[in-house]
């Protein structure tokens, strides 16, 4: 997308360190909460369990991270609002860092776990306290430029993870991981606070309540709808990349299908979804239309995905950086989050929201597998599939315009 912001709105903003950090920030956020799905087998191998045992114990110590995700959303999300969103961003950093150099030195599948779950505590902060000061600090006019930004920068973590791990061994690629992000928090000493976060901080209106999420109908269906956006995106990433192996057979592909690859290509994908879905976002002076857009192109790769009748290996992973492509509107969902709520529940919701989409594989993960035995593989997808696109078209078609919106106020 080449579309440029009006020749009086200078770019420089887009460059600045706050900017820069939130990026590379979410680059090695995306690098550790993929690491294990990568290195799992292998890991798990060298610590001695049979086959069985790494796809039971596999599946614990991810349901383990998730978890640490779900909780740490919303300890950051209210610490966001409480104390300031780089406290965030320097404590959720120093966490996940120190725990994944850790994962290099595990020895049992129990500290393993342990250690996901401290480094998934910590990794939930990130992306949403990334997202809120960068909309914070951004003219209204450049907001969607930032977000792609972030999101451009951010998804090459996987694909970097993925080669990584091809040329190091797993303990290494811990270490690796843990480093780039203790780099990362020197970067942050320079980064100023929100200054809308410091001019609430002066008033006595109430911050971080996570409950006042809840106690307010109109609230709630706000934060809802943010959820509901972006809820396709991870049917893509959480079952379509992750068991590509089994859609591959279901396909008859002569070819065994390698899911590290798939979710690899997806990210690729995403990545150049993410850099065209905020122009986009800014050209249409729209974020539901955008998200729209790209909403309904993902239903259309889903669709050839699993009923256009795919027979080779590179017509299936040609499919899968189409749909990457098309869910590459992460960072713009977060930041209609950001532009939903006022300065006194923003880093809240958007950091809790965050990390909720990730851990609805929680939900549609067992629902897929529940499915199976009756439906087979493609049809148990596809009824997941249609349940999260209906949620995804109501939140799109219900939800509040936010392109230019105003955010210094409380709610």
């Amino acid at each position: 997308m080449t579309t440029a912001p009006p020749s009086s709105v200078s770019l420089r903003p887009l460059f600045t360190l706050p900017v820069i950090v939130a990026a590379l920030g979410y680059f090695v956020d995306v690098y550790d909460l993929l690491l294990f799905n990568i290195v799992r087998v292998p890991s798990l191998k060298d610590l001695g369990l049979s086959e069985t045992a790494i796809s039971l114990t596999g599946g614990q110590i991810l349901n383990v991270q998730q978890a640490g995700l779900l909780l740490g959303g919303i300890l950051w999300g209210i610490l966001g609002d409480k104390r300031g969103r780089l406290s965030v961003l320097f404590g959720s950093i120093i966490t996940y860092s120190l725990a994944n150099i850790a994962c290099g030195f595990v020895e049992s599948p129990t500290t393993y776990a342990l250690l996901r779950f401290v480094a998934g505590l910590g990794l939930a902060g990130e992306l949403g306290a990334g997202i809120t000061l960068v909309s914070e600090i951004l003219p209204k006019e450049l907001r969607g430029y930032g977000s792609s930004l972030v999101a451009g920068v951010g998804l090459l973590g996987a694909v970097v993870a993925y080669f990584t791990v091809t040329l190091f061994d797993w303990r290494t690629t811990y270490f690796i991981g843990g480093g780039l992000g203790l780099g990362l928090l020197i970067l942050r000493v320079s980064v100023l606070e929100s200054g809308m976060f410091r001019r609430v901080q002066q008033t006595g209106v109430s911050r971080g309540n996570f409950w006042a999420l809840f106690s307010n109908s109109e609230r709630l269906s706000r934060y809802i709808r943010c959820m509901g956006l972006a809820v396709p995106t991870y049917l893509v990433i959480g079952i379509l990349a992750t068991f590509a192996n089994e859609f591959g057979k279901a396909m008859g592909i002569a070819e065994p299908i390698q899911p590290g690859q798939c979710v690899m290509f997806t990210y690729v994908g995403m990545v150049v979804g993410d850099l065209f879905s905020g122009p986009l976002s800014q050209w249409l002076k729209s974020r539901r239309q955008a998200i729209g857009l790209m909403m309904g192109l993902n239903f259309l790769f889903v669709g050839i995905y699993l009923f256009g009748g795919l027979s080779s290996a590179d017509a299936f992973y040609a499919v899968c950086v189409g749909m990457g492509f098309s869910i590459g509107y992460i960072a713009m969902f977060l930041t209609v989050t950001a532009e939903t709520f006022g300065t006194n529940l923003r880093a809240t919701a958007t950091t809790s929201v965050a990390n909720n989409v990730r851990a609805t594989t929680l939900l549609t993960i067992p629902a897929f597998q529940l499915l199976k035995p009756s439906l087979g593989v493609i049809g148990s997808a596809a009824v997941v599939a249609a349940v999260c696109f209906a949620l995804g078209l109501w939140a799109v078609l219900t939800i509040d315009e936010t392109f230019g919106k105003d955010l210094d106020y409380a709610e």
